[in-house]
């Protein structure tokens, strides 16, 4: 069950965060952060030992959030 609460709020503060950015021109960065740190909650988990999966999903929704921000801004960029 703990593990559980740890993916939710992973999950939750991942979308909040990137929700918080204005959508003028960073559309890309948007979408990309909310499908980057899904992705990397999802593997984080996964990677994680079974004591860990909680913290593995934190850490993994952190750096995918990053990462698809910057991949999602510079591919919306280069669309225009």
């Amino acid at each position: 069950m703990k593990t559980n609460a740890f993916g939710i709020v992973a999950s939750f503060l991942a979308l909040a965060l990137t929700g918080c950015q204005s959508m003028d021109g960073h559309e890309g960065a948007v979408l990309g952060g909310a499908a980057g740190a899904a992705g990397g909650a999802l593997i984080g988990s996964a990677a994680a030992g079974s004591g860990n999966r909680g913290t593995g999903a934190v850490i993994g929704a952190a750096v995918g959030g990053a990462a698809g921000a910057v991949a999602g801004d510079q591919l919306h960029d280069k669309k225009k």
